[in-house]
């Protein structure tokens, strides 16, 4: 499949020059039986572009986890339920940390006796040594002892600050606003460390992932636009990056804006990837006829109209690209106002 160039302005002068022709004054019976407006088939140039599939994922996507081993006691949360950033989600039972805070705060308060006790008894020895009345090995002992002190009221308080920050993996939180996608646990169930809990993701920007060979991707430069299909939907996307998969291949991202949820997350995505120009067959969108999956256009030949197959490409605005079944100088009927 391919990109192709608007041609809107081609295929109007090929109205007014078809109009304007011998065949443009048709007879009562042929308008009737030839409804609609005769336009010769033309060949235009087009981008030539390679449709690579990938598909549309969340830029922001976390799977929440815990370093505690430990019971969940409550989750507020369900799937499908939108979150701000730092709001509560697990909470696990944290006993356990409450009594080994209580022995980490009179660690830290006995270092922090200590300490004080070590400080008075340097400073008088100091002041003792100043007077001769202390010995330099005295004054030593006394230096000595602050600094020990000193040492132990630190590592109390790192035992306090590794205590807090081993209590925060009791509640999780989510780490932005987003929408809850997966809930893993239920109250009374066990948690172990790694152990998915829930899964938050913001898809207000998604991210289409391809991969194609390098003749697709040679030009490709991050912040340049590219067409690309969300399903049924054509967009716009900026490249992000082109960066090597393997042997002859090439991973391209692009991001596509959804600040509004019109797109899933997960859903089939293409990137067109341009690589050069071509000349193709286009008609106005008007003469195609579809029945079922089949697809032709109205064709004029000696006066006559006749149904004739043909193989679509792709539409783009108001043309589409014939793949095969017509060629340049053909002339099609397109459904509208009768002439």
């Amino acid at each position: 499949m391919r990109r192709l160039i608007p041609v809107v302005g081609t295929v109007l002068a090929t109205f007014l020059l078809v109009a304007c022709g011998p065949e443009a004054a048709p007879t009562p019976s042929e308008r009737l039986s030839l409804g609609g407006t005769r336009v010769a088939v033309t060949d235009a140039v087009i981008v030539d572009a390679f449709d690579a599939s990938g598909t549309a994922e969340p830029v922001r996507l976390a799977t929440l986890s815990t370093k505690l081993m430990g019971t969940v006691t409550a989750v507020s949360v369900h799937e499908g339920d939108r979150v701000a950033a730092g709001q509560l989600l697990v909470r696990l039972d944290a006993r356990d940390l409450d009594a080994k805070r209580a022995q980490v705060e009179a660690g830290l308060a006995e270092a922090t006796a200590v300490h004080h006790e070590a400080t008075v008894q340097a400073a008088r020895i100091r002041a003792l040594y100043a007077d001769s009345a202390a010995t330099k090995s005295q004054l030593d002992q006394a230096e000595m002892g602050l600094a020990r002190a000193e040492a132990a009221v630190a590592t109390a308080r790192g035992m306090a600050a590794e205590l807090a920050a081993t209590a925060s993996y009791a509640e999780v939180r989510a780490p932005f606003a987003g929408v809850v996608t997966r809930r893993f646990v239920d109250p009374g169930s066990f948690a172990a460390p790694g152990a998915p809990l829930a899964t938050v993701e913001d898809a207000s920007t998604l991210r289409v992932t391809v991969n194609a060979a390098p003749d697709a991707v040679r030009g490709l430069r991050r912040g340049a636009t590219v067409g690309a299909t969300i399903g049924d939907t054509a967009v716009r996307a900026t490249i992000e990056g082109v960066v090597p998969a393997g042997a002859n291949l090439y991973t391209v991202n692009a991001m596509v804006p959804n600040s509004g949820g019109r797109f899933l997350s997960g859903s089939a995505a293409t990137l067109s990837l341009p690589r050069g120009t071509r000349r193709a067959i286009l008609v106005p969108a008007g003469a195609v006829v579809r029945q079922g999956d089949l697809t032709g256009v109205r064709t004029v030949t000696a006066g006559q109209a006749s149904l004739r197959w043909v193989k679509l490409g792709r539409t783009q605005s108001v043309v589409v690209e014939v793949l095969s079944g017509l060629a340049p100088g053909d002339t099609v009927l397109v459904a509208g106002e009768k002439r």
